[in-house]
This record gives structure tokens, sequence and C-alpha cells, in this order.
């Protein structure tokens, strides 16, 4: 017997044997799947959520080792801009001094110049006396909030998760919608009522476990977090009405669980092979060096993988459950028959493919110019959230505040305070905070050096305290030639004598009166606030508020006459987005051929021939150029990562569509002419291109047209768009192509064939294939086909029907069968 069909017969074997032990043990699956949901809904809630995209990047870009600088060597306080509006001068200043008198804010910034007050605006700049993580500082920004009741209060700050709570409902109204829309098109395309809600509770089920298995990656981003379940629903969706279908066409001949057995056989081998494609396009996003492609493979292909189970191991037993209510309910399509598109692509089969190659040219050359952006300022999305707004009215009336993080090594203030001059003179920066420009009293600057007298004036202290202070500071910093040679010329910077003597009062070697303690105390707080914030044991920190978008290379050039080039660092937003173009220019070209070498080793394997997948994946990647062709002619600027991951999401997801037509096509192309051969294959593709394709772009549509986050947007518009040009061009376009390339295709075929030559044998033996004539013994096994004889047969799982005999031969009868199966 022939190897390969040995093969395939052991195969199928097996998979009965498999899929007889699912159908048949559905009350423990039933039982898992009910356990691993009520788990799910608990565990839901335990993942952590990260909001910040620059966590995501590489650890060598300048913004990931300055935010984890800062992190280290520095405290960052809760911080607010609070707006009223509508009041007068003397009321803001009023208000001003009720603010300071609370005891949570410890930083107050506002007077009557016009970035504090203007038409009849006022802006407090706030600082609490808690870290920006501390939820006591979102307590105290409520006790803001409680004074100013009865004013119009705008309120800006990025303490909290506002904007990712705001995401998160906007998710949910979109997730909403699209199940309206799933329950839509699955009763539009049903053949019966009741296989509708077989579909949802497998859907659903999948959903949820997602969701609640998300803690075994720890943290997620916030972007896998608002889409995973809308895309798993609309790229899974497929897999369970291929399996659905299958089912329904097993039932022509066999009862419910012999037809649930026979389809979940053939439905997971096809099933599986059509998600390896999906994957493959995922798996692509993991190559890249933004770690938020990983974030979103890992989550996506999870989704996935869970979507399969659910239809390997929870459907068959929801079929089993509804098998007499689906053929109770059954009613006619309303999907009709489009035999006009299959006409229109074989009378056009020699000119559109043409002018779909003048398309991709033209296409990739515009495409690539198409306005990419690394930040959310340059992002305009439909939906605006609360904190976008807030920010747009307080910069409508104090104008833009865009700053940077200036870090350099700590340990030399006169440095610090000669760089700091020299940016505040440049024309591009507004001012500049730091310990060295910092006033602390009467004029003198944190850092400014003052002489024992000088200190003893400033506080009114008498001078030989003063002195005695000085020469135990000299003893602590080991300075032992200045009490040799006298104190006269000795200084030591004011922040510096200040917290000494104040560590000298709190451990009892000095006491003061009561005033100057009073003065002591709060002088230490502020200036304890200001080492929190911009001196660590190894670096200091300087903010730098421009006045332009974006601050260059200069910075760095000028911090560089000071320090050692390689310990500067200038973490803000325009080094964010810089860092983030980097990633781009590599992990753009990585993404596109990873994911177009996964997904053709996928479709070789698949079709057996090295044409076909070329003409395929030139098709989808033609359309993931016109795709981005809109928003470079519309001059739309688009985030960088909505791009990558739609583009790996397209190659994936949307080749499957081609891949239903290009199948069927080349399944029946030699069995009837090539026009009804188009014609047909479109009939049978449009039912499934219409389901997913219309759920996948309806979704993409809705996240794009109601998420107020620049980067989940982005993925919406993009996708929606990309998915209703797949569908076009697979329904417009491939035909053509598949019509015009046909013996491209089948020259470049590696498929072995099978010898047809008779088999002759007698004893025992096992047949598996379609055979062709005459058996005389006993048999066992799975038969489907004619007998025209004697039958003495136990019928363990289908059924014998008597059929009246009308001397056709058996192989017209066969070929009958099939094409009433076909239609």
């Amino acid at each position: 017997m022939d190897e390969q069909s040995k093969k395939s017969g052991e195969d199928s074997s097996f998979m009965i044997k498999i899929a007889t032990f699912i159908v048949d043990r559905r009350n423990l699956f039933f039982l898992l799947f009910g356990i691993a949901l009520i788990f799910s809904v608990v565990s839901m809630n335990w993942v952590a959520v990260e909001n910040a995209l620059s966590a995501y990047l590489p650890e060598t870009t300048e913004t990931s080792q300055g935010l984890d600088r800062m992190e280290e060597q520095f405290i960052t306080y809760g911080t607010a801009k609070v707006m009223v509006t509508n009041i007068p001068y003397e009321e803001a200043d009023t208000i001003y001094q009720e603010l300071q008198a609370l005891d949570s804010i410890i930083m107050l910034d506002f007077d009557n110049s016009k970035k504090h007050y203007n038409n009849f605006s006022a802006l407090y700049s706030i600082t609490f006396g808690y870290e920006e993580t501390d939820d006591r500082a979102l307590e105290a920004l409520d006790e803001v909030r409680t004074l100013l009741e009865g004013y119009d209060i705008y309120v800006s700050t990025a303490m909290g998760d506002a904007s990712a709570e705001q995401l998160a409902k906007e998710m949910s109204v979109i997730s909403v919608l699209v199940a309206i829309v799933v329950v839509s098109v699955l009763l539009l395309t049903s053949q019966t009522w009741a296989e509708v809600p077989v579909l949802l509770l497998t859907f659903c089920s999948a959903a949820l476990i997602t969701k609640g298995t998300n803690f075994m990656m720890g943290t997620i981003s916030f972007v896998s977090d608002s889409v995973t379940i809308v895309l798993q629903l609309a790229l899974s969706v497929d897999y369970a009405v291929i399996f659905c279908n299958r089912y329904k066409e097993e039932h022509r001949t066999l009862g419910i669980r012999e037809a649930d057995i026979v389809a979940l056989s053939k439905a997971i081998p096809e099933i599986f092979s059509s998600s390896l494609t999906t994957m493959g396009g995922l798996i692509a996003m993991m190559f890249m060096q933004f770690g938020i492609g990983s974030d979103m493979a890992l989550c996506l292909i999870r989704a996935i993988l869970l979507s399969l189970l659910a239809v390997f191991l929870l459907m068959p037993g929801l079929i089993m459950l509804f098998g007499k209510a689906m053929d109770k309910t059954k009613h006619k399509s309303f999907i009709p028959e489009i035999p006009f598109v299959g006409k229109f692509a074989y009378k056009t089969r020699y000119i559109i493919p043409p002018l779909f190659v003048v398309v991709l040219v033209g296409a990739y050359i515009i495409q690539s110019h198409c306005p990419y952006v690394y930040g959310y300022t340059q992002l305009e999305t439909p939906v605006q959230s609360d904190a976008m707004l807030v920010d747009e009215m307080i910069e409508e009336s104090f104008g833009p505040e865009n700053f940077v993080a200036l870090v350099v090594p700590a340990g030399n203030y006169e440095k610090e305070k000669k760089l700091l001059k020299e940016l505040d003179a440049r024309p591009e920066v507004d001012h500049s905070q730091g310990l060295a420009n910092t006033e602390a009293m009467d004029g003198y600057m944190l850092t400014d050096k003052l002489t024992a007298r000088d200190f003893s004036e400033l506080l009114e202290l008498d001078y030989e305290v003063a002195e005695l202070l000085y020469m135990a500071y000299a003893v602590n910093d080991e300075n032992y030639a200045k009490i040799v040679n006298g104190f006269s010329n000795y200084s030591v910077p004011l922040i510096d004598i200040f917290m000494f003597l104040y560590d000298e009062v709190d451990e009892g070697y000095v006491t003061l009166d009561d005033d100057l303690m009073e003065t002591l105390e709060d002088a230490h707080t502020k200036m304890q606030i200001a080492l929190d914030q911009l001196q660590g044991q190894q670096y200091s920190r300087m903010l730098i508020y421009l006045t332009l978008p974006e601050e260059g290379d200069e910075m760095h050039e000028i911090a560089g006459q000071y320090y050692d080039k390689t310990e500067v660092l200038v973490p803000g937003e325009s080094t964010s987005q810089y860092d983030l173009y980097k990633t781009f220019q590599r992990d753009n070209t990585v993404v596109n051929v990873v994911s177009i070498l996964a997904v053709l080793i996928v479709l070789l394997f698949t079709f057996m021939s090295a044409g076909m997948p070329v003409l395929l994946i030139a098709v989808i990647q033609g359309v993931i150029w016109v795709n981005f062709s809109f928003p470079s002619i519309e001059q739309k600027n688009v985030f960088f990562l909505s791009a990558m991951i739609v583009s790996s999401i397209q190659m994936g997801a949307n080749i499957d569509y081609a891949i239903v037509i290009s199948g069927r096509f080349l399944e029946i192309k030699d069995k009837m002419p090539k026009k009804d051969a188009i014609i047909e294959t479109m009939n049978f593709a449009f039912p499934t291109i219409v389901t997913s394709g219309t759920m996948l772009a309806l979704a993409g549509i809705f996240i794009g047209q109601m998420s107020s986050d620049g980067a989940v947007c982005g993925i919406g518009q993009c996708l929606g768009r990309g998915t209703i040009l797949s569908i076009f061009t697979v329904m417009f376009v491939l035909p053509q192509i598949l019509l015009l390339g046909e013996k491209i295709i089948d020259r470049t075929s590696f498929a072995v064939s099978i010898p047809l030559k008779m088999e002759r044998a007698s004893g025992l033996m096992r047949v598996d294939g379609r055979v062709q004539g005459q058996i005389n013994g006993t048999i066992i096994g799975e038969v489907h086909g004619f007998v025209r004889g004697d039958a003495s047969l136990f019928v363990n799982m289908g059924k014998l029907e008597m059929r009246e005999d009308n001397e056709k031969s058996l192989k017209e009868l066969m070929e009958k069968e099939e094409g009433e199966k076909d239609a």
C-alpha cells in the first residue's frame, strides 16, 4: 500500500479517536471550563497595567536610562495644576492664601503675572507633601477640590489613573457595540437560530478566560489591556464558524453525535492551520526592540490559543446540547449568492491584475511618505478625554509648557550654577530650576557660599555660635586646615550649613530660641523638598522649561562643556520621541520581514506551491501599502506603534480571506470550466469573508472613533480601514489574479502526486482513501460511498440507507452526491 495513503489513514483514525474522546467526555470539559471561568472572574483584576509607553523602551535608550536614574536618585512629589475661571484677581489671591494654609501643600506658585493670571482665570501650581504614587497625594487633591467647591475649576495632574479609567470605560462601551455587531452578523449569516448561542458561549468563555489569565504576565501594557478582547473576538471568530459549518455539512448524512465527532476530527487540523497565519503575523511583533510589541504579541497569541481550546474542547459539547434545537430552528440563509462577482472576475482577468500592479507601485511610493509621529502631542483623536480637554484649556489661557530634565553628576555646585546661567541665556529656554538658582532666603540661592559672619547676619545668630557651628562643620567635613588657619574666609554652601545646623539641633548639640527654631524648621522643610527632587546620592537634576515644542542636541552639547557627555542624560518628551523614532526604523523593517516569512512558511506547506504564497502575500502587502497611503495623501499623522501593530495583524489575519478563496478555487478548478469554478468559489467564500471581515472592520472602526488614546485610536482607524480594503481586494482583485496566475501556481507546485493503480490482495488488510472496485469479505471501519450488492453490517456510527437503483454507475452516483453537497 502507498506510504502516503497509509499515513493519511492513520492520521484520520487518530483524529477520530481524539474527537470521540472530546465529545463523549463533554461533561468533564464543561466542569473544567466552569472552574476556569469562575477562577477568571476572581483573577481578572489581579493584573497590573502599565500606562507609560516609555516603560517599554529598550534599556539602552537615553529615556529609559534617564527614567531609571531619576527613580533611583530622586523623589517625585505629587503635583497638580488647578485652573479657576471667571474670578477677579483679588478673589484669586484670596484663594491663594486659603490654599497656602493647607498642611498637605508644601509648595504653591501663584502671582499676578500672565503665567498665573490671565483672562479672569487663575492657575495654581501645587506640590503636595507626598510622593506622586502615594494615595495621600490624591486625598490632598480631593481636599483642594473640596475647598474650591462652587468655583469653575479644572485640574491637570499626572497622579492617579484618570486617563486609564476613562480608556477602560470607552473600551467597555466599544465591547458592547462589538458584541451587538457580532450577534447581528451571526444571525444574518446563520442557517439555524440555535447555532448563535453555541457560538456566543464559545466566544465569551474564551474572552473571559483570556481576561482572567492576564495576571500570568505580571504586568501588561494599557494598549494590550484595552484591545486584546475586542481583537480576540474579531480574529478568532472564523474558528468557531468553520467548525459549525463543518458540523452542519456532516449532519446532512450523520446523526448529531457522529456528525459532531467527524466534523471535529476534520476541523482541528483545518482550524489550526488557519490560526498559524494569524499567529505568524503576531510572532513578528515579538522581534521588536520596543517591548510593547512582545507584550501585545503574547497577549494576542494567548488569546488565540485559548479561543482554539474553547472551539476544540467546549464547543463540541455545546453542539451536543443544542443539536436538537439547531435541527428545529433551521431557516433560509440571508446571505445571497454573488455570481456577478465571479462573472466580473472572469471578464476582467486580463485587465485588473495589471492595474493592481500599477496601484501597488504607486501605493508603495506614497506610503513611504506617511507622516509617522512618535508622541501624542501631534495626534488628533475624534474623542478627547477629560484630561486632554483640561490641558487644552490651560494651554489656551496660559500657553504651552514643555520641560525636560537634565541629569548630571552631583557634587559641584559651581558647575551647576554656571550651566544653569548659560542655559537661561539661550532663547529657547524660558527658565530653569536647580539647586544653584533656587532662592533660599533674603536673595541667597541654596548653593551660595556664606562665611560664618554672613550666616550669623542672615539668621540673626550670635557670631560666636555661628563660628562654633562652622568649626563643627569643618571637623565633620575633615577640613582641618580651616581650623588651623581660621574661619574668616571659610565659606560653606547655604543648604549644606543649614542642613548641618538642623541635624545638630535635632541631636541636641545646639539650642536655639523659639523664633529662630521656627525659621530653621520652615527653611529645613523647603530645603529638604528641594534636595529630594533635585539632588541624589550621585546625580543632580535640573528642570529646563523650554519656549519651543522640542529641544535638540544643544542641551547635551552645553552640559558636555561642564561634565562628561556619557554622564549627561536629558529625559523628556522630545528625547522619548527620538528614542521611539530610532527603534521604529529598525522594528518596522524587522516586523515586516518576519511577518512575511512566517506567513510564507505556513502558506508553502498549506498549498504545496511556491507560486501561490507569493501571490497571496503580494496581494495583502499591497493592501497594507494602500492602507497607509491614505494618511499620507491626507497628511494625517499616524502613531508609529499603530502602524506596526496593524501591519502585523493585516498580514496574519486578513490573508485568511485570501486563503479561503484560493483554497476553494484550487480544489474545484479542474472539475469544471474556469468561469464556473470562480463563480462557485466566490459564492462559497462570501459568507465566511463577510462574517469575520465585518466583525473585524467594525471593531476597528468603533475603536478608532470612540477611543481618546492616540495609540489605541490609531490601531482602530488603521485596522478598520485596512480590513475593508482587504475585503474589497480579495473579492474584486484576487479572483482575477488566480485566473491569470493559475499556470504559475501549477508549475511551481511541489505536491507529490499519488499514482493510480489497481491493488489486489487477499487476507486481512486495511484500506484508506477513496477507492473503487469490488470487495468480498468482512469489513470494519468508516465508509463514505455506495455499495451495489449484499451488505451485512453493524453500523456503530452513522446510518445505512437504501437507495432506488436506477442502473446508474457507482461513479455517477458519487459525482452526483458531491455536486449536491457543493451546491
